[in-house]
């Protein structure tokens, strides 16, 4: 799979193309397609790293005064509160 950056190379590329003037209607129609694909796959990239920075963006600070570190996510799952299940 072709990163990011890879995809945004090869759209540019293909948008160059369809501008040329010696290009022909089905290569231009060829070009488009591929370029449209490309733009759909790379904004579902898009949305999937917006949604990564959200969570990110809306996490607490770990060592925040008010957000003591969560101390029982590394007891025994079964222990729950200081309370055996």
């Amino acid at each position: 799979m072709a990163t990011f950056e890879e995809n945004l190379q090869r759209l540019e590329q293909l948008t160059g193309d369809i501008k040329r003037s010696d290009i022909s209607l089905e290569d231009a129609l060829k070009d488009f397609e591929e370029g449209i694909k490309l733009a759909k796959g790379m904004e579902g990239q898009l949305d999937k790293i917006e949604g990564k920075i959200q969570i990110l963006m809306n996490e607490p600070s770990p060592m925040a005064k008010d957000n003591p570190p969560q101390m029982d996510l590394f007891n025994d799952d079964s222990e729950v509160n200081g309370t055996r299940r």
